[in-house]
């Protein structure tokens, strides 16, 4: 339960940050992060890492960056797909170039694999 509570506050963090840091890139100098309350649980799922982690450890960095990045393309894809059809999605990538029925963006593939390994960093701490 730590670790759940854990991802989902860290992975608040990261979103905040994240659009923050887009905001001012559209010229937005007040860096106006936001999120959903949606994303707790979601983010909060990344506390996953860790059990997966004991069954990938042998992998070297880069498999297990991409095994992480995958999952939590998957868990987006499907947290996203039924939040869109309740009406309750935070985010629509529709309008984006590589997005994949407006709930993922493949082009933030690199961000993910990041994130999976940050995550993996923090949970075995």
């Amino acid at each position: 339960m730590y670790a759940f509570l854990k991802c989902g506050m860290l992975g608040w963090c990261i979103e905040l940050f994240w659009t923050g840091m887009h905001s001012l890139i559209v010229g937005n100098g007040k860096l106006t992060g936001y999120s959903s309350l949606w994303m707790f649980p979601i983010y909060g799922m990344a506390a996953a890492i860790n059990p997966l982690y004991q069954i990938i450890k042998p992998l070297n960095i880069v498999f297990r960056g991409l095994i992480y990045m995958i999952c939590i393309f998957l868990v987006e894809y499907i947290t996203g797909s039924i939040l869109m059809m309740t009406g309750r999605c935070p985010w629509d990538y529709s309008e984006c170039r590589f997005q994949v029925h407006g709930v993922i963006r493949l082009d933030y593939a690199p961000m993910w694999f990041t994130v999976g390994l940050f995550f993996e960093w923090v949970l075995r701490r």
